[in-house]
C-alpha cells in the first residue's frame, strides 16, 4: 500500500501491511539478535552492513519433527529478520512453535507434522508421502537437518517426479534438483508475495534494516578497487569485470569439486 504522506521522501515509497502485535507471544523464543555487522573476528566478511535498529531473532521450527502432535495457529506475527511472516503454533501438549506462515492459514487453523497426515496447507510430510504435483516449502536438502529449500516471500517447489531414492523438485528459477525421498517438506505456498514490489522511497529505510550504501567500483579510487581510478567518467579498463579483492566477476566463478552439482538434473539456464 501507498503512505498518505506526499513528502519527498514518502511520495513513492510503499509498505506491506503487518499483522497485530501479538502482546501474549511466549518470550522464551525470542532473544536478542546481536549486531556483527558483516564482520568476523573483526575483519568485514560481508560489505555494505551495519547501523541497524535493534532487533530479536524469532526460532523458527524448521525441522518440524513434532510427529502426531496436533497444533492450532495462535497468532500470525511480523519477524523483521526475514521477508515472510511466521505464525505461533500451539500445540496439544502446551508447547509453542514459530512456523513459516503458507498462504491461506489463518489463526484457529490446524496444522501437523508426520508420515501419513492430510495433504493440507502448513502440515509437513516426508516427499515419499506426497502426490507428483504438490506445492511444498521448507523443504529439507539432508533428511533431520531442517529446511533448507524454499523460505522466502511467495516461494514453493514443485514435486515434479518420484524416481526412489530421489524426488524431482522444480525450483522457482526454473532449475530441477533432486532430493532424498526421506526429506521433509510443508505442504503450501509461502505467503507475503508481494514483498518483491515494496518501494523503500529513502535510503534511511534501508539503513534502520542495516543495508549500507554500495559504491560503485568505477567511482572508487584505484587503492580502493580494480575498477577504480582513470580521468572523468572512465569504464572497467581490464578484459573482464573483477570484484573489489581481484577475482573474475563474470562467467564460471564457481569452484571446481563442488559434490551438490550432480543432484542438478536441469540448470536455470
Amino acid at each position: 500500500m501507498q503512505y498518505k504522506e506526499k513528502t519527498p521522501s514518502r511520495r513513492f515509497a510503499s509498505k506491506m501491511g503487518k499483522p497485530e502485535k501479538n502482546e501474549n507471544a511466549p518470550k522464551g523464543l525470542w532473544k536478542i539478535l546481536v549486531k556483527h555487522s558483516g564482520r568476523s573476528k573483526g575483519r568485514v566478511t560481508v560489505r555494505h552492513q551495519g547501523g541497524r535498529h535493534k532487533r530479536y531473532y524469532r526460532e523458527i521450527d524448521f525441522k518440524r519433527n513434532k510427529f502426531g502432535v496436533e497444533g492450532v495457529v495462535a497468532a500470525l506475527e511480523y519477524d523483521p529478520n526475514r521477508n515472510v511472516g511466521i505464525a505461533l503454533i500451539k500445540y496439544s501438549d502446551g508447547e509453542y512453535r514459530y512456523i513459516l506462515a503458507p498462504q491461506g492459514l489463518k489463526v484457529g487453523d490446524k496444522v501437523e507434522a508426520g508420515e501419513k497426515v492430510e495433504i493440507r496447507t502448513g502440515n509437513a510430510m516426508r516427499l515419499k508421502s506426497l502426490p507428483v504435483g504438490t506445492m511444498v516449502h521448507n523443504v529439507e536438502l539432508v533428511p533431520g537437518k531442517g529446511g533448507q529449500l524454499g523460505r522466502s516471500a511467495g516461494i514453493s517447489l514443485a514435486l515434479q517426479a518420484k524416481q526412489a531414492p530421489f524426488a524431482h523438485l522444480k525450483m522457482p528459477s526454473g532449475e530441477i534438483r533432486m532430493v532424498p525421498l526421506q526429506a521433509l517438506a510443508t505442504v503450501g505456498i509461502l505467503g507475503n508475495e508481494d514483498w518483491k514490489h515494496i518501494n523503500f522511497g529513502k535510503a534511511g529505510r534501508k539503513r534502520h534494516m542495516g543495508i549500507r550504501p554500495t559504491v560503485r567500483g568505477t567511482a572508487q579510487e584505484p587503492s580502493s578497487h580494480p575498477h577504480g581510478g582513470g580521468e572523468g567518467r572512465s569504464g572497467v579498463g581490464r578484459k573482464k569485470p573483477m570484484t573489489k579483492y581481484g577475482r573474475p566477476a563474470v562467467g564460471k566463478t564457481r569452484k571446481k569439486g563442488k559434490q551438490s552439482g550432480r543432484y542438478i538434473i536441469k540448470r536455470r539456464k
